[in-house]
């Protein structure tokens, strides 16, 4: 248990070619995952940093930091520095893959520990060349045009536009499984208004994409759905409008 008195259901399993290497809790701290073995998730390849990443929670979020490393961190095959994680996330590192389990139920809050000692410097880290990063990346695709395959393609984009209050664009595309808004760096929708900045919570809000639609739901505010404060995760229709302290957006779904 958290010392708040939360479990964490939040568990990431390394895999090298669909062979499960380790599974492990995301706790209090952060997950290191590296090439050395003092990492909490090591992987044995000379393709991987001392340090490459690190995963943790943040304001009810499970994040992915790559530690600039050398060859990237890849999330749903996309080079990323840092990102938001979900279920059934897969991370690319090297030639292993890391899939996020639980992704929602993560520790509120907790005490983030220092990092760990360096163990002396091992080998180098081997840099790919661009051949064997075109074959990586190729790897990761086929398996997304699989799941494509599966799946039929959204044909509507959905999107966000401001029409009261002030927020760091007008209007906003929703093509992430996950949209959060509020006044936290990491937000995709942000406020900055005086009274957000000042007593608005890091994350107010977040719209989820699923196979139904999209959905918002409460995180540190309670919305407002057509003048009506929504009680659980509520699905926008087109036209929607969504109020969140003093500001206000549209939904609208575009083909």
């Amino acid at each position: 248990m958290h010392a708040n008195g939360a479990s964490f259901m939040a568990k990431l399993i390394l895999k090298f070619e669909n062979a499960v290497l380790k599974e492990i809790k995301v706790g209090s701290r952060p997950i290191s995952i590296g090439r050395t073995p003092d990492n909490d998730l090591q992987i044995d390849n000379l393709a991987v940093s001392s340090r490459h990443a690190q995963v943790y929670a943040e304001n009810n979020l499970l994040m992915i930091e790559d530690l600039k490393s050398l060859n990237g961190t890849f999330l749903n095959n996309q080079r990323i520095e840092k990102a938001v994680l979900e279920e059934n996330d897969t991370i690319l590192i090297g030639k292993h893959t890391i899939t996020v389990e639980g992704a929602h139920d993560i520790p509120v809050s907790g005490t983030i520990l220092g990092p760990r000692a360096p163990l002396p410097k091992v080998q180098e880290t081997f840099v790919m060349d661009s051949k064997q990063r075109r074959e990586l990346l190729a790897q990761a695709m086929g398996a997304a045009e699989a799941a494509k395959a599966v799946k039929p393609a959204r044909t509507q984009v959905a999107s966000l536009m401001t029409l009261r209050g002030k927020t760091d664009q007008k209007e906003y595309s929703l093509l992430s499984k996950l949209t959060v808004i509020g006044k936290s760096e990491m937000a995709s929708v942000k406020l900055t208004g005086f009274f957000a900045r000042l007593f608005g919570p890091e994350v107010s809000a977040q719209i989820n994409k699923r196979d139904a639609g999209y959905f918002i739901s409460s995180a540190g505010a309670v919305p407002k759905v057509n003048a009506q404060a929504i009680m659980g995760p509520t699905k926008l229709n087109d036209g929607d409008r969504i109020q969140i302290g003093g500001v206000e957006f549209v939904f609208e779904l575009r083909d």
